[in-house]
């Protein structure tokens, strides 16, 4: 479907895309969406898990969670909040990496600290556009896309949300590039705004978007793990 964009919006939401606003759509259809004229292909996605299971998932995702999953993801959004607070210290970004690839941990030393700051400060901005940011994150040695979006989630919970395989297949795709994160990351957006996901006060990153994260990869794991048992 050559520049647009299908998805499943279950009741009634007013849709926005990048280009303009769209209109509110009935229960179950099919919403096109128009987007710049430059954007030529779209990725699909459509949402796997019922609508009014998103704030048990997003629950399940921490309670199932062993102690040191949650400190290093306590850890990695304080280091993501100290990085949008001007301390864009190697130290910081370490402590992100570690959250979701603790073996790139190695090859961040192959770069100089004062790469890392003019990096960190880039991607603090939060007005940086995504593709600069994430280009400019994976020229660092030991960074590819998917840490790269580990990143700017912790430093940016309101924006961003990491590429990952489960919440992926949670909207029934698996693609990593810098054009699919940008359409994951607005779809994401668009969800979070739309159904009204709720903050999870008290977690690391407390934002609808993180919660929303949080419950499709608690889907994607359940699933997984009954079919195991099957």
């Amino acid at each position: 479907m050559e520049g647009l964009l299908a998805a499943s919006i279950p009741k009634k939401h007013t849709i926005f895309s990048p280009a303009r606003l769209l209109t509110t759509v009935p229960p179950e259809a099919y919403v096109e969406f128009d987007f710049a004229e430059d954007l030529h292909t779209m990725a699909l996605f459509e949402l796997q898990p019922r609508e009014d299971e998103l704030s048990k998932l997003a629950d399940g995702y921490w309670e199932q969670a062993f102690e040191k999953e949650r400190q290093l993801e306590r850890e990695a959004f304080e280091a993501g909040a100290a990085i949008r607070g001007g301390e864009h210290t190697q130290v910081n970004l370490e402590a992100i990496v570690r959250w979701k690839a603790e073996r790139a941990l190695s090859y961040l030393i192959g770069n100089s600290h004062q790469k890392i700051k003019d990096t960190l400060a880039i991607v603090a901005d939060p007005n940086t556009p995504l593709r600069t940011s994430v280009e400019a994150l994976t020229k660092l040695r030991g960074i590819d896309i998917t840490v790269a979006t580990a990143i700017l989630s912790a430093i940016h919970p309101d924006l961003y949300a990491v590429l990952d395989f489960r919440a992926l297949e949670a909207l029934g795709h698996a693609r990593h590039n810098v054009e699919f994160y940008q359409q994951y990351v607005d779809y994401l957006r668009l969800m979070a705004r739309n159904l009204e996901i709720k903050p999870q006060a008290g977690m690391p990153g407390p934002t609808p978007l993180h919660a929303l994260e949080r419950a499709l990869w608690e889907w994607a794991r359940r699933r997984n793990e009954a079919h195991k048992n099957q």
